[in-house]
């Protein structure tokens, strides 16, 4: 099923335009200040993406307001100019000109109000003439709020979905569809995207259900708040007018912002490890490897990755030529090579995944990507076991620090593993990727009783 064609490519763009009008407006109104336009560049694309940041800047949906958006705006330009003016301080040779910051300021801003405009108008308008990027929406229930929202749906085009009808056990003169089953096969073969959920007609269990079920399938579950208090921290609300939506979030990690972050950061950590270590570390290790054994000195085994794509993880290679790719290491295991027991015990066949990183294919932090064969065997046996495929896969993880690595011996353990991969997933920080990789360094020197 193919979800927003071309929403995952507007936020891309829009910063991208966003940082060409920077960077390309400097040379108009700082000329003749002595600024180096290399090093004050790198510094206002910088501040401009932690700014943008901290203040939500591109998280515009397709109900947000433009006096919503204007706000952003302004929050956005505020804490930039102000930032702008404290480079100058630091760089005694160059010219201060409250001028020049004051003409780019609004220059910038002013273009970028009108592209930003022009942007959320022509994609409504888009939307209303050629139905492209609509999405499916069901309700389930047939309260005040749910027919509500029915009505805002039918009324406003812009948002962008098509309503597909009611599931309620209540009678009505509208599309009534059915129970929980129904609504699952429904679902399915009408390629629903979102599922609206009225509070006061499911019970807990139904509702844990569907969310299991919208986890499975890539399907939103959101919720019509009805007269009970509901303050739960994975919620965040919404407005379609003056009528509130409450959303299930999955994890910060969706934001594309965030996701782009992430990614910087991998990327830098990544080369400096390729750079500092690997550089003379590889060749040490493939003199080694090569001496005990024949065969390559990478192992290369395909992986699932992030939304279950495959691709190639590499390690150096720590055990005999063998053809049981898809058995795990177990204690003592025979085919384990001499060096290969400190390489695994040091966690150093792990190192070669700073390329993976570099390739795009893993993260440094986030779950461990499985085997193929434990995704088939563990994939429909536990819960929550396919959120782990919402991320890219990690070098290491919360559940490798917290001791639940190496041999699978019993569900449980499974099960442990998969419980820190979700809590990791949904409360995900940069603050706890930096504790996790400190604790991982800590525990090659400690030794870990499970590396083997």
């Amino acid at each position: 099923m193919q979800k927003g064609r071309y929403s995952k490519y507007i936020r891309p763009i829009s910063i991208l335009i966003d940082l060409f009008l920077i960077l390309g407006l400097l040379p108009l109104f700082f000329k003749g200040l002595d600024i180096n336009f290399n090093i004050f560049g790198v510094y206002l694309t910088f501040t401009w993406i932690v700014v943008s940041f901290f203040s939500a800047f591109y998280n515009v949906y397709r109900f947000t307001t433009p006096v919503e958006i204007l706000t952003k705006i302004a929050k956005q330009s505020v804490f930039f100019v102000l930032l702008i003016i404290a480079f100058f301080p630091f760089n005694k040779d160059v010219i201060f000109s409250g001028k020049a910051i004051a003409l780019y300021s609004v220059s910038l801003f002013s273009i970028i109000i009108v592209i930003k405009s022009l942007l959320f108008y022509y994609l409504k308008k888009y939307r209303i003439v050629t139905g492209n990027n609509f999405r499916n929406a069901i309700i389930i229930g047939y309260s005040e709020e749910a027919i509500d929202l029915k009505r805002i749906f039918e009324e406003r085009p812009d948002y962008g979905y098509r309503f597909k009808g009611y599931f309620s056990d209540k009678k009505s003169n509208e599309n009534i569809l059915g129970k929980v089953d129904a609504i699952k096969s429904f679902s399915l073969e009408n390629n629903i995207d979102e599922i609206y959920c009225s509070l006061n007609e499911l019970s807990n269990e139904k509702l844990k259900d569907l969310v299991e079920f919208g986890d499975e399938n890539n399907i939103s579950v959101k919720f019509i708040p009805d007269s009970k208090d509901i303050f739960l921290k994975n919620l965040k609300i919404d407005y379609y007018e003056l009528f509130p939506v409450l959303s299930l979030q999955k994890t910060a990690l969706h934001d594309p912002l965030i996701k782009n972050f992430k990614r910087i950061f991998d990327f830098i950590f990544s080369l400096l490890v390729v750079v500092l270590v690997l550089s003379w570390l590889t060749p040490l290790m493939a003199l080694l490897i090569k001496i005990e054994s024949r065969g390559p000195v990478f192992f290369k085994q395909s992986r699932p990755g992030i939304d279950e794509q495959e691709f190639l993880c590499y390690k150096f290679r720590s055990m005999k030529l063998n053809i049981t790719t898809e058995k795990e290491a177990s204690r003592n295991d025979p085919r384990v090579t001499r060096i290969g027991r400190f390489i695994r015990k040091t966690s150093i066949d792990e190192l070669p995944q700073f390329f993976n990183v570099l390739l795009g294919d893993m993260s440094v932090v986030g779950p461990r990507p499985h085997l193929w064969s434990q995704n088939k065997t563990y994939g429909n046996k536990i819960k929550k076991y396919m959120v782990r495929h919402y991320v890219k896969p990690g070098i290491t993880g919360l559940a490798q620090v917290k001791g639940c690595r190496g041999e699978i011996e019993t569900e449980i353990d499974m099960v442990n593993r998969i419980k820190y991969d979700v809590y990791y997933i949904e409360n995900w920080s940069l603050l706890m990727d930096l504790k996790i990789i400190i604790q991982t360094v800590v525990n090659i020197f400690k030794g870990e009783e499970k590396a083997y």
